[in-house]
């Protein structure tokens, strides 16, 4: 395959808290329209359209599909085809945390999940090691640290470059850090739900990965869809919101919610850009912020979120407009 000869010139790279590793400001989550159910022609092409774009990162997880398991196999089979000669020119990342296979060792944050997970993951993508390798969600059940020394193990074992945590809270993830540091196995990256609709972040967790050095990635920047402009008049057909099972439910769309959207679309317009790119520009504002993790259905979706770099600078005025609509209803 051939790509854009100038595709590194086209992407902003930011270092990942203090450690070596850099990555694009936009990164593509294979979360959904990469599974068994999905178009390979489609998703092939934005997996091209996103390398020749300089996106250089492509996150997945055990349990991404649907079915779960298939996203790893499908992204695997293009790695091997498609991307073959540029496996060095990739991070890529995968996780494990959630339900997976049935039974008491398919779940959760033992070691016996976690090394047999990134075991069949790196089988489906037939890859001998995984760029970052995340822990999911924090365990009530299995000590922190038993599932922090997996992760350590699983670097010494050269399966893994990096760790990362996802979906932890800020006193959760300060005691994670601590133990990995003190094992030799930094963390070097955070996966939290963050956007201008879910703000739980800023209340300490991003001070702490100041701190600690660790970076930021958020994944949901664009609050499954809402700050695009589908929500502008309602709900749409097919869309997250109207189906009865999904992460986006029809009782968020309130009256208060949608008049948000609409105020923050109309400074989008003004900004000249899309809700989704003001959006993705306000999360980056923030040079905490290493990179943001966005899905896409289509290649031309893919680009709209890449074309937020032709305006990624916010005025002050701007900024304050944007504070005043966010807390009005909060």
């Amino acid at each position: 395959m051939k790509f854009n000869p100038s595709r590194y010139t086209e992407m902003q790279y930011r270092r990942c808290g203090v450690s070596g590793l850099k990555l694009p400001a936009i990164s593509l989550g294979l979360w959904h329209n990469f599974g068994g159910v999905d178009d390979e022609t489609v998703y092939r092409k934005t997996l091209h359209s996103a390398f020749d774009t300089g996106i250089t990162h492509f996150d997945l997880a055990n349990n991404y599909g649907p079915p779960p398991g298939s996203a790893e196999t499908n992204f695997g089979k293009l790695l091997h085809t498609d991307f073959k000669s540029h496996r060095d020119e990739l991070i890529i990342s995968t996780k494990a945390g959630y339900t997976m296979w049935v039974g008491p060792y398919g779940d959760w944050g033992s070691k016996k999940y976690l090394v047999s997970s990134l075991d069949q993951s790196l089988k489906r993508m037939k890859l001998e090691y995984v760029d970052i390798f995340y822990h999911h969600r924090p365990d009530p059940e299995t000590p922190l640290e038993e599932t922090m020394a997996t992760l350590d193990l699983i670097v010494r074992q050269g399966k893994a470059l990096y760790v990362g945590i996802s979906n932890y809270r800020k006193e959760e993830a300060a005691k994670a850090f601590k133990i990995l540091k003190k094992l030799g196995t930094p963390c070097v990256i955070h996966q939290p739900k963050y956007s201008m609709f879910e703000r739980w972040v800023e209340d300490g967790l991003l001070v702490l990965l100041e701190k600690e050095g660790v970076g930021c990635i958020p994944f949901s920047p664009l609050a499954q869809g809402l700050l695009t402009n589908r929500y502008l008049k309602g709900i749409p057909k097919n869309s997250r919101a109207a189906k009865k099972h999904g992460f986006l439910q029809k009782d968020q769309i309130t009256k208060e919610r949608l008049q948000q959207i609409q105020e923050l679309n109309a400074l989008a317009m003004e900004r000249g850009q899309s809700l989704a790119q003001m959006a993705l520009a306000w999360l980056l504002k923030d040079p905490r912020v290493t990179s943001v993790l966005v899905g896409a259905s289509s290649s031309a979706q893919l680009m709209d979120s890449v074309s937020y770099l032709k305006n990624s600078t916010f005025s002050k005025d701007e900024l304050s407009q944007i504070a005043r609509i966010l807390n009005a209803q909060q």
